[in-house]
């Protein structure tokens, strides 16, 4: 038997892999997570699985740097990102991160138990538009890489004033009572930074700002 961890937060969805996948019978659901977190916690109670079908983008640890933790521990353990984004962004990250496949969302339930299969078997299985992107950036990496690199992040005053009190440590309630703000308008400069960082969680978005000399 194959046994899967299935990592994603929408529930619809993840009931959605379950059930494409519960018409194999080579293959079990191990366990479900929402999040890398939940994912890793799971792994050190027991990481005996033989693969993990990762989403990208979820609150708390998004599915990269779940990618990249699990596979500095677990490296026989692998991993196919699977996602609705396909943008050049999250397929360079993945592969940097060690994910051994990429497919979308909409991948039949056929195609992904194919996936699985030939993954184990040691091959890199990506559905037909990450391969061409993936081709793409191999051909041409440094231009990718600049690009990135020079990208400039501009903030408001006040979004790198909540920006540094996030970066302390602080709730958001602190925070509106130290720059004598509302609860609401805080949340909404907190959205905006998130957006404007493109980052998945809060540790990413300080690491993010300070890469970008923010704060």
């Amino acid at each position: 038997m194959i046994k899967v961890i299935l990592v994603e937060d929408n529930f619809f969805l993840q009931k959605a892999l379950e059930e494409k996948l519960s018409n194999f019978s080579d293959i079990v659901i191990k366990d479900t997570a929402q999040n890398g977190e939940e994912a890793i916690a799971i792994l050190e109670k027991n990481h005996v699985v033989d693969l993990i079908l990762m989403d990208i983008e979820m609150p708390v640890m998004n599915g990269i740097k779940a990618t990249e933790i699990i596979k500095s521990k677990y490296p026989q353990i692998k991993i196919i990102m699977i996602t609705v984004f396909d943008n050049d962004e999250n397929v360079f990250a993945a592969i940097k991160a060690g994910a051994d496949g990429y497919l979308l969302k909409e991948t039949k339930a056929e195609k992904i138990h194919e996936a699985i299969k030939e993954t184990l078997s040691g091959g890199a299985v990506m559905s037909p538009s990450i391969a061409l992107k993936t081709l793409q950036l191999l051909k041409n990496p440094k231009v990718f890489e600049s690009s990135e690199a020079t990208e400039m992040v501009e903030l408001t005053t006040r979004e790198i004033e909540v920006l540094e009190q996030l970066s302390k440590g602080l709730k958001n309630k602190i925070i509106a009572e130290n720059l004598f703000l509302s609860a609401f308008t805080v949340k909404k400069h907190i959205e905006n930074i998130y957006r404007k960082l493109q980052a998945h969680n809060r540790i990413e978005m300080i690491q993010k700002a300070k890469q970008n000399k923010l704060i």
